[in-house]
């Protein structure tokens, strides 16, 4: 009979193309690994994995196999969410996916929240590019996300906390620092810091960028928000930030974060759930933290 555990198994060598490190994640000896791996092969009929001195792989009818096991674990791990749901609605383990661009600059304002208003559950966080969020959620991996909603999300259930303004951040000696706001199309024939690919932030500034006939920096890309703030204090160009991440930053001799005037850039910031999903006690209740959370944060900052 095939057990939940030999999946696991296999989706870990097939993960990871190392015996050695799919046991290890897995927390069990290599050589009981690889011997479940073998009784599997035995069952079936025949081999699921290629083994090579320095890596493995799967074997097509292994491919082939693999798919069809984390679609059992994903409908195994269902189940036992939907039993834990039931034992208590609002305790047990809580996986929160977050992206760079959001995680530090939101977290400190709704962890607390969310630890009094669910005492008895363990929030686990995770901090990834949008695409592994979404890919993690989908296999059941994480239980919820928090960040800015895009399209290509529409298979996801959704719930806006909060719509962020962008702010133009520039250098104090930079053309417009002098103005109290800009529009967009003073952006026009202007060249943008942007954060590197695989940032959903960079798309969308991006987006807004160059409809105001804006170009991207081609000689740098960086890999968070914080190397952008650097590099625009450093008079190396200009770029557009994320409200929270310039809350606690005011204007200063290095740097000027300035709004735009209606319509202004902006990201509809949500959290994210997988259809059908069973928790929604917990659901509910993590978004009402967060929404109070929030509010109380715009309302000190008048956001």
């Amino acid at each position: 009979m095939i057990k939940l555990r030999d999946l696991q198994y296999l989706d870990a060598i097939d993960r990871h193309k190392h015996f050695g490190r799919a046991a290890e994640a897995c927390f069990v000896s290599q050589p009981t690994l690889s011997a479940q791996i073998m009784k599997l092969e035995e069952y079936v009929g025949f081999s699921l994995v290629e083994r090579h001195r320095r890596n493995v792989m799967l074997t097509p009818q292994g491919a082939a196999l693999v798919l069809q096991a984390r679609k059992v674990l994903k409908s195994a791990q269902e189940f036992e969410d939907a039993a834990r749901a039931l034992a208590d609605p609002l305790a047990g383990d809580f996986k929160i996916g977050m992206i760079p661009t959001l995680a530090p600059y939101l977290l400190p304002h709704i962890m607390q929240g969310l630890t009094e208003a669910l005492p008895k559950v363990n929030h686990f966080l995770y901090e990834k590019q949008t695409h592994d969020l979404l890919a993690d959620l989908d296999k059941g991996d994480l239980d919820l996300l928090v960040l800015p909603w895009l399209e290509e999300m529409d298979r996801f259930e959704r719930y806006t906390v909060m719509t962020e303004p962008l702010l133009l951040a520039v250098h104090p000696q930079h053309r417009l620092a002098r103005r109290k706001s800009v529009t967009l199309d003073d952006l026009r024939d202007e060249t943008v810091l942007t954060l590197e690919d695989g940032h959903c932030l960079r798309d969308q500034a991006m987006g807004y960028c160059f409809s105001a006939g804006a170009d991207e920096d081609k000689r740098f890309q960086a890999t968070s928000l914080e190397t952008l703030r650097y590099m625009v204090a450093s008079g190396s160009g200009i770029t557009l930030l994320p409200r929270l991440a310039t809350l606690n930053q005011p204007d200063s001799g290095l740097i000027r974060y300035l709004p735009f005037k209606k319509p202004a850039p902006e990201r509809e910031i949500t959290i994210v759930i997988r259809p059908h999903y069973p928790r929604m006690d917990c659901v509910r209740a993590i978004v009402s933290s967060v929404r109070e959370s929030i509010a109380a944060l715009q309302a000190a900052n008048k956001l």
